[in-house]
């Protein structure tokens, strides 16, 4: 749809069905209607502040429904919402404001129900989320209404959601995945549930609410979703379930497999810098292994190139990159390096250098890695994802991970482990078995929901933990 924008598809829904329950937070909820109307009173606000077409807002508003109602408010006038967590640490979110400069940044929403207006253009910037840079300085990416149109053009034909269907904004709004979230539930008529902070880094919690508001569709980072996996017992509703944001070890699927073994399980590849969602590929029960990724949307092409930019050959490794009608503007204030991600291509057209590998299998791409991922290990080289396969096939390891700290191995495991070292150095060469073990009661993760690897302890600290769990294991065999 050439002159779509999100809010004014929105604005179609709410005319279509304007009584149906559009957004639940806790006991409160939004009609379609109530929706569309606050969101009308929050663009009139920031018009009377002056905010312009093409402008940047700030929000900076913890979980609940004036998140949302801002949010779309924000499209309505014509500007672009820069998320920004209040979770984040001050020093964070001062980088951002004075990097971006936005024109206002709302901390509340004012409750006034307005008339219909909408200012925004297909062209214009939707949203600009901020990435971790390479270099150590974050960098504000540029998406617009038509690359998510384009997006869920693509993307949710592939499905089949009904305005019956329950999501869940689980993931921050800082967090690219919150917009198929938020807009996967919101074109398809559905109802998102927004998921209170403390709720979603309680895998109990999260499964309690799963079950209470019936949810139906789930989209989660795979380091998030084996927490919810291990703390739930049955008896869901979940159909659906989205995996993305990080590579996803398929072969620990099983338990909800056997739980729920008519679920639709997808993975679904994708770069903040290509809006989301880049590749698609349904797991039946015949992907049992690996890092499949499928292959890209009818919105995007991909590229598999050597390190001279030229296609390789199926079942040889290259960097992928990724072309199409998703491609985000590039990075705000950065043109150099919009010009070094965003290259020149044939035809006059752009690809996005991705950094992450991948190899083709039979059409199929198969997730291998960043370019970076490899590391030497005296002298060899390691690929950590290998070792981590080995670390979760240890009895009572349930959720694992590797990292590499001042030239060793180190693994972090939780659950009840019992000779982690022993086992992998059955299944593993010397150099590959990490050199400390160190068990937590779970694993990090960030905001976003993925591996927080700078939160892992060093190992001192959790020799306690480890002594006691030693002690509570011999006192159990007697």
């Amino acid at each position: 749809m050439l002159n779509a924008t999100l809010s004014r598809a929105l604005h179609t829904q709410a005319v279509l069905t304007p009584d149906a329950t559009a957004v639940v937070f806790g006991g409160d909820r939004l009609t379609y209607a109530e929706l569309d109307a606050r969101a009308n009173g929050v663009a009139h606000h920031l018009i009377e502040l002056g905010v312009l077409p093409g402008s940047l807002v700030g929000l900076c508003l913890p979980r609940g429904l004036d998140l949302v109602v801002a949010l779309v408010g924000v499209l309505k006038c014509g500007a672009a919402y820069l998320p920004m967590d209040p979770a984040y640490p001050a020093d964070r979110i001062a980088f951002m404001v004075g990097d971006a400069a936005p024109e206002v940044v709302l901390d509340a929403v004012p409750a006034v129900i307005a008339d219909q207006v909408d200012l925004s253009h297909a062209q214009g910037v939707a949203y600009v989320i901020y990435t971790s840079g390479s270099t150590g300085r974050p960098k504000g990416v540029r998406v617009t209404h038509a690359n998510v149109m384009a997006l869920m053009d693509a993307a949710l034909p592939l499905f089949d959601f009904t305005p019956y269907d329950v999501w869940t904004l689980f993931h921050s709004t800082a967090f690219d995945f919150s917009v198929w979230e938020i807009w996967g539930a919101l074109l398809t008529g559905g109802r998102v549930v927004v998921v209170p902070k403390e709720i979603a880094w309680s895998p109990e919690s999260f499964v309690e609410l799963l079950r209470a508001e019936q949810v139906t569709v789930l989209s989660q980072t795979p380091s998030s979703f084996y927490q919810v996996m291990n703390a739930d017992s049955g008896g869901l509703a979940v159909r659906t379930v989205v995996f993305g944001g990080e590579a996803l070890d398929v072969s620990r699927l099983g338990p909800w497999r056997s739980r729920y073994p008519d679920s639709d399980l997808v993975n679904m590849y994708g770069i903040t810098e290509t809006t989301v969602h880049v590749t698609f590929l349904r797991l039946g029960q015949d992907v049992a292994e690996g890092s499949p990724i499928g292959d890209a949307l009818p919105s995007l092409e991909l590229h598999l190139l050597d390190s001279r930019l030229r296609p390789v050959p199926d079942g040889e490794t290259g960097e992928l990159y990724v072309g199409g009608t998703q491609l985000a503007l590039g990075y705000l204030g950065q043109p150099g390096l919009t010009a070094s991600r965003f290259v020149a291509a044939p035809g006059g057209l752009r690809w996005y250098r991705t950094g992450d590998l991948a190899v083709r299998t039979g059409g199929e791409l198969h997730f291998a890695g960043r370019s970076d991922d490899q590391v030497k290990i005296r002298g060899f080289r390691v690929e950590l994802g290998e070792v981590t396969a080995a670390l979760l096939e240890c009895p009572g390891v349930t959720d694992g991970a590797v990292v590499v700290r001042d030239g060793q191995l180190l693994a972090y495991v939780s659950g009840t482990p019992e000779r982690v070292r022993e086992h992998m150095s059955a299944a593993l060469p010397a150099h590959m078995v990490p050199a400390r073990v160190v068990v937590l009661d779970r694993l990090p993760l960030t905001a976003n929901g993925k591996l927080d690897r700078a939160a892992l302890p060093s190992p001192d600290s959790g020799s306690r933990r480890q002594e006691l769990l030693r002690r509570k294991l011999a006192e159990a065999r007697g």
